[in-house]
């Protein structure tokens, strides 16, 4: 009930739905009420937000400081594991492996098997449950598309009981202990992780994927023109921005919780 609560209710805090709300409740007040400058400061106030929000300084400037804090794996320690976190998707068998992926894990899952590649030997952990009325589990379809970009179904494990980044590192602490890792997820998406995964007293290794701030140059019309493309990049900064607010709140949990 508190994981399906959490999801409800954070869900409803992401910039898009939060804005519509406003500025839906701004509409009636000005339609069905006498609060007609309060409904106009809402108003603006909430179509201000999204302008901004939807710019690419504006969100890649948010974002950045968030995804900066790793940088990407180079090589150096050589590992036995290669942990994969789960994150959205369906399964359609009809489609291209990869297409069952959203945008956010397809990256995830290519920089695991570009790790993979470069520690022979090494085993792939892919985690996740299965989404309500899906077949499939997270972890398989992570594990389906590595298996399609030449990974041995052998050298693949999957987790698919872990909801959450909190489960899913405890279920990596139960079969991998105290040896070092490669965990792969979004560049994003990594500090939190760490922090669940040394709580559980692992030692991950950082290894970010799917970095999305733009920092090279970039034409002036993609500067000021707003696009729902910055719109994800400032939605990703607040589903983080919770998600540590969340882990802050519940505190540091036991391993094997």
């Amino acid at each position: 009930m508190l994981f399906t609560l959490k999801k409800y209710i954070g869900g409803l805090l992401m910039p898009l739905p939060l804005l519509l709300l406003l500025m839906g409740i701004a509409i009636a007040l000005l339609w069905f009420s006498r609060w007609q400058k309060s409904a106009r400061a809402i108003l603006t106030l909430g179509w201000l937000t999204l302008l901004l929000i939807s710019l690419q300084p504006v969100a890649d400037n948010m974002l950045a400081r968030i995804e900066k804090r790793y940088p990407t794996w180079r090589g150096g320690e050589k590992v036995s594991y290669i942990v994969v976190l789960g994150g959205g998707y369906t399964w359609n068998p009809d489609w291209a492996p990869g297409s069952n992926l959203t945008s956010n894990s397809l990256p995830r899952v290519v920089e695991g098997v570009r790790l993979w590649l470069a520690n022979p030997g090494a085993k792939m952990i892919f985690t996740g449950a299965a989404a309500p009325a899906n077949p499939v589990s997270t972890a398989e379809a992570g594990a389906r598309v590595a298996q399609s970009l030449g990974v041995p179904r052998t050298e693949i494990v999957t987790l698919d009981k872990p909801r959450d980044t909190e489960e899913e590192a405890a279920g990596v602490a139960k079969l991998l202990g105290q040896q070092p890792f490669l965990l792969v997820t979004s560049a994003s998406h990594l500090p939190r992780a760490m922090i669940y995964f040394h709580r559980h007293g692992l030692n991950p290794l950082p290894a970010p994927a799917n970095q999305l701030a733009i920092t090279s140059p970039l034409q002036m019309f993609e500067r000021v023109i707003p696009s729902p493309v910055w719109l994800m990049h400032s939605d990703r900064v607040v589903y983080e921005t919770l998600g540590q607010l969340w882990q802050q709140l519940k505190g540091a949990s036991q391993p094997g919780e």
